[in-house]
């Protein structure tokens, strides 16, 4: 998906909207037919196996129909905070972690375990742990599960071979926050001067690079998701006190603090292009540095599978990208973020029992198995799960178990569940773009750690 799929909660102003506004209105989703269920997404990629689903879902459902409305990430989500206020939200769309929180607070989601249709969703058919996510303090889903990402390293083969790494090495990288471990040699080989000398070499001039060995996806304020959580998962860190609904924070943590300015010191070392070498506000991702030439290694979700192995450059030819799983830890341990998406039916559904009928048929094995055929994504059940990386193995030549192997080894973490996303967002984003600036160490992340509890004892 072009994730910015999974990048960061909507805008403080958008989600400080008081509820009495929000779930005023009643009854208008943009569909005049009461039988024409309204289903909103924003990865294009998607959109095909979804249509796929809306017709199977219409062939066992007579005289109901799904329109499907696909927008890019930045209008997705002012669209749909705007359609909430105008009464022109979709009956169903395509509901966030680090977003659902405060829309349930907001009471602009139907709780799916009050609607007949959704009420038999099981924890147990999905993926483990990815279904208790979508339940609300309240103790009501507010979210029927729908795919699941992680996170591993996407490379050029030809470069990597080119810098003398081999396979083999590339998936046993390990890192530790003294020295940066085969990790940061690996990284230190494919970085390459103005004058042709490589990072591991006397004479590298950190301040005229020509390639990157390591890929920049930002400063990570959305919890470090494709940046540095695959190191402080590592080291056994989590955001909060407890997951889901944590109210204390451990960005103070010495350790943490400690990984986060190894992280960054990738830049100083030329290793990793600074916020001005990536395209400053107007940013590209690891993907296209990858593609450019600009950094031939980086992390990214596997939500970009599909992305990476159609991937040309220039000058049209393809680039054999191949995937290695992300660097073992201090203690020898892998860890990736678990993040997943749902469905979630809004307060303005014209047809509530319609919506929950749509809802319970994309969280069901016949249109999870159609998605896991197209292999964009990896379902949330299992089956579909295997569907995708059968797929991506005979149709793409491309070995996803590097993505696969961290939940089947429960080398996971989930993604932080809190309320208050808007204003720790708005919180992180100034701090962690000062330390990847080069303008502060991670020394500063107590203060926001005070910060961001505090919000906990205003709130409560």
């Amino acid at each position: 998906m072009p994730r910015t799929r999974r990048r960061t909660a909507l805008t403080v102003a958008a989600l400080s909207i008081p509820a009495v506004v929000l779930s005023g209105c009643g009854g208008g989703s943009g569909s005049a037919n009461a039988n024409e269920i309204s289903y909103w997404l924003w990865d294009s990629g998607q959109q095909p196996g979804y249509q796929k689903c809306a017709d199977a879902f219409a062939k066992e459902n007579p005289g109901l129909s799904v329109k499907i409305t696909q927008y890019g990430w930045g209008d997705y989500w002012s669209k749909l905070t705007a359609g909430f206020i105008a009464d022109t939200a979709p009956d169903v769309f395509t509901d966030h972690l680090n977003k659902f929180a405060q829309f349930a607070d907001l009471k602009v989601l139907q709780p799916l375990d009050e609607l007949e249709p959704t009420k038999g969703i099981t924890d147990s058919d999905y993926q483990e742990g990815l279904a208790e996510l979508w339940k609300g303090q309240d103790g009501h889903r507010y979210g029927a599960p729908k795919d699941w990402d992680t996170i591993a390293i996407f490379y050029d083969k030809k470069k990597v071979k080119e810098a003398g790494i081999t396979q083999e090495e590339m998936n046993n990288l390990s890192w530790n926050p003294d020295d940066g471990g085969t990790f940061e040699q690996a990284v230190a080989k494919l970085s390459i001067d103005k004058n042709g000398k490589r990072g591991n070499e006397a004479g590298f001039d950190p301040k005229n690079v020509v390639q990157f060995g390591w890929a920049s996806d930002g400063a990570g304020e959305g919890w470090g998701q494709t940046q540095w959580s695959p190191f402080t998962g590592s080291i056994g860190w989590q955001a909060t006190d407890k997951n889901p609904w944590g109210t204390k924070f451990n960005l103070d943590d010495p350790n943490f603090q400690k990984t986060i300015d190894w992280y960054f010191s990738l830049v100083d070392k030329g290793f990793m292009p600074t916020y001005a070498q990536r395209g400053g506000a107007n940013s590209i991702g690891p993907d296209k540095q990858l593609q450019t030439g600009m950094a031939p290694m980086g992390f990214n979700g596997s939500w970009m599978i599909s992305s990476y192995a159609a991937m040309e450059d220039a000058d049209g030819n393809k680039i054999d990208v191949g995937i290695a799983p992300v660097p073992t830890g201090p203690d020898d341990k892998r860890s990736s973020m678990f993040n997943g998406l749902a469905d979630s039916i809004t307060t303005q559904a014209r047809n509530p029992e319609a919506a929950a009928k749509w809802v319970a048929f994309l969280a069901g094995e016949t249109c999870q198995d159609i998605i896991g055929e197209s292999g964009v994504v990896f379902p949330a059940r299992p089956k579909g799960t295997q569907l995708a990386i059968d797929f991506n193995k005979s149709d793409r030549g491309f070995d996803v178990t590097p993505f696969t192997d961290l939940v089947k080894n429960k080398e996971t973490f989930l993604f932080p569940v809190t309320s208050n996303a808007a204003d720790i967002l708005a919180l992180n984003t100034p701090a962690f773009a000062k330390i990847y600036l080069r303008e502060a160490d991670a020394a500063t992340l107590t203060d926001l750690n005070t910060q961001l509890n505090d919000l906990f004892k205003v709130a409560g």
